[in-house]
């Protein structure tokens, strides 16, 4: 199924009006998922926001990365891994997390404008795609594990499962998810803190054991800055998860004086906020898998459901298997809504740009979880540590690039203080993001396969860190900014007034009213143009780019008041 275009041929003008399908133009489904998320859509309060996103970081994911982390490295290097990735994440997270919440905009819209440029930025949907259905396979092989214990369900069954049960939820769209987080968060926090209440009582020495703890593989428990660096590496495998956290952000309600500090607080705590939580579950998880060794092994202790049953063995007794099964399903589930929502919509993006069709997110939501199911028939959860950490040199790079320029490029005038994402007004490629990204990545990859050497193999994430947030402002710098902009845009610039952001124009392919940041200047239609129609015309020849002097501001005038 395709968006339709037909053209009405008794029409005195032969411009063609867009009827998009049906899926595609029900933004109850869509949520807005190629475009600016626009007020009247924005109906939660910051803390529903805040406490759907945060909902999304149930995954036991970071109870496998940490234990691997600390079985790997030992407790001392792997610690510090653990505590310089959350620092990385938490400081990088901040302003994208506050850029997509005021914006209302995605990851992928927010990179299009922060130094990537229109196509730029299809490289960073496939690494944020790549991530999301990486994960969505983690934690279903964990979801799948535990079926496979409690009930017998052969694991490759388990995988089916897990996949299919997710699809009904996400297919609705956020309304949806933000039931399903809400309504399943007591069971998860239960779940989560009664293991740790049982060890205090049972095995309260346990702690002072693990804080020696070497390790598996002979690497003992003093520091080691090999193990520190590749333990590190590991650990910010997690750092596109603000991605996911921004789907979510981009709904927050504009920031007023009346909700200015629940804003604030509800943007930190559930962008960058939830590596807080994450270090701690790492943390958590590496301690639940040390008690557990003994009795189930290295193997099955690295999968959280053995460790979360023999802790709460010595209370629940026979009730403890399904009682870890089910939080581990919750789990799982909590998370897996929010992978397969992330991968449908940068999907989504990717192949509107690639394409110039949309037949709506829901669709990409199938593409994902067949990936996600393949890698998990695969068996990708016996290669955790080396596929996270050549992972994190890709998704660091593009982290690190998007932070530079919305920290530094904007604040000292090299790029625009605003964030154009609108084809209209982009160029395809912006060498100071997208180069940064990409000249980051190829060193820290050949670092991280040894080619430098073994301590540069070790710290490649943090070369790939390094790199981009120098090269971004450098890039921007040696091209005066030019790339940010092809042609200035007449109503979010940094001159511009205009009276209210939510005022709507009718644009003039779909003939649907959008609110004005969601609207560019077309000279081919002669009129508005929403964002996505702008992206999938495929026969303009992007005159408004090549003829800048072509696209005057043919945007209804509206009254001057200027915008804070």
């Amino acid at each position: 199924m395709t968006d339709t275009v037909t053209r009405d041929t008794e029409a005195a003008t032969p411009s063609p009006k867009r009827s998009y399908a049906k899926l595609a133009a029900d933004e109850s489904r869509e949520d807005y998922s190629l475009r600016y998320a626009p007020h009247s859509f924005r109906r939660w309060s910051p803390s529903t926001v805040a406490g759907t996103a945060l909902g999304g970081i149930a995954y036991l994911a970071d109870f496998a990365i940490g234990a691997s982390i600390v079985f790997t490295y030992g407790f001392t290097s792997g610690l510090a891994s653990i505590l310089t990735a959350a620092v990385i994440i938490f400081l990088t997270g901040i302003p994208i997390a506050r850029a997509c919440a005021t914006s209302g905009l995605d990851m992928d819209l927010v990179t299009r404008g922060a130094g990537f440029g229109y196509f730029g930025s299809t490289l960073t949907s496939l690494i944020y795609a790549s991530f999301t259905f990486i994960f969505f396979a983690l934690e279903g092989s964990i979801m799948a594990q535990a079926m496979h214990q409690a009930v017998g369900l052969p694991l490759e069954i388990g995988y089916l499962v897990t996949t299919l049960i997710v699809i009904p939820i996400v297919f609705k769209g956020m309304g949806a998810l933000a039931k399903v987080q809400a309504w399943t968060q007591p069971v998860w926090i239960v779940g989560m803190v009664l293991p740790f209440v049982v060890l205090a009582f049972e095995a309260p020495d346990a702690w002072g054991a693990f804080a020696s703890f070497g390790g598996t593989e002979g690497a003992g428990s003093g520091f080691s800055w090999i193990g520190f660096g590749l333990g590190t590496g590991v650990a910010l495998s997690l750092i596109a998860q603000i991605g996911e956290q921004a789907d979510y952000l981009r709904f927050m309600p504009a920031r007023t004086e009346q909700n200015g500090r629940r804003w604030n607080l509800a943007v930190l705590a559930a962008g960058p906020g939830w590596v807080i939580i994450g270090a701690a579950k790492q943390l958590g998880g590496a301690f639940l898998a040390f008690v557990a060794l003994e009795a189930v092994g290295t193997t099955h202790a690295l999968e959280p459901v053995a460790p979360q049953l023999e802790a709460l063995k010595p209370w629940l007794g026979s009730v403890a298997l399904p009682a870890a099964a089910l939080f581990v399903i919750v789990s799982q589930i909590k998370i897996n809504v929010t992978n397969a929502y992330s991968g449908s919509l940068s999907w989504s993006n990717f192949f509107s740009r690639i394409t110039h069709r949309h037949p709506g997110r829901v669709w990409y939501i199938f593409l994902n979880l067949a990936i996600a199911l393949t890698l998990m028939e695969m068996n990708m959860f016996a290669a955790l540590g080396k596929l996270l950490g050549f992972y994190s040199n890709v998704g660091i790079a593009w982290i690190a690039a998007v932070a530079a320029d919305l920290v530094i490029n904007k604040r000292i005038g090299l790029s625009p203080p605003y964030i154009e994402f609108k084809r209209a007004y982009l160029y395809a490629v912006n060498p100071a993001g997208f180069g940064a990204m990409v000249i980051a990545s190829t060193v820290s990859i050949l670092a991280f396969f040894g080619v430098f050497g073994q301590y540069a193999e070790a710290f490649s994430t943090f070369i790939a860190a390094g790199l981009a947030l120098a090269l971004c402002p450098l890039i921007a710098w040696g091209t005066k900014g030019r790339y940010y902009l092809a042609r200035p845009n007449p109503v979010n610039g940094p001159d511009a007034v205009v009276e209210d952001v939510t005022a709507t124009h009718t644009c003039a392919v779909c003939e649907t009213a959008y609110e004005l940041p969601d609207i560019a200047d077309c000279p081919v239609r002669s009129g508005p143009i929403c964002s996505l129609c702008c992206s999938l015309d495929a026969e303009c020849g992007d005159i408004c780019r090549k003829d800048p002097g072509a696209a005057g501001p043919v945007l209804m005038p509206v009254p001057t008041v200027r915008t804070g």
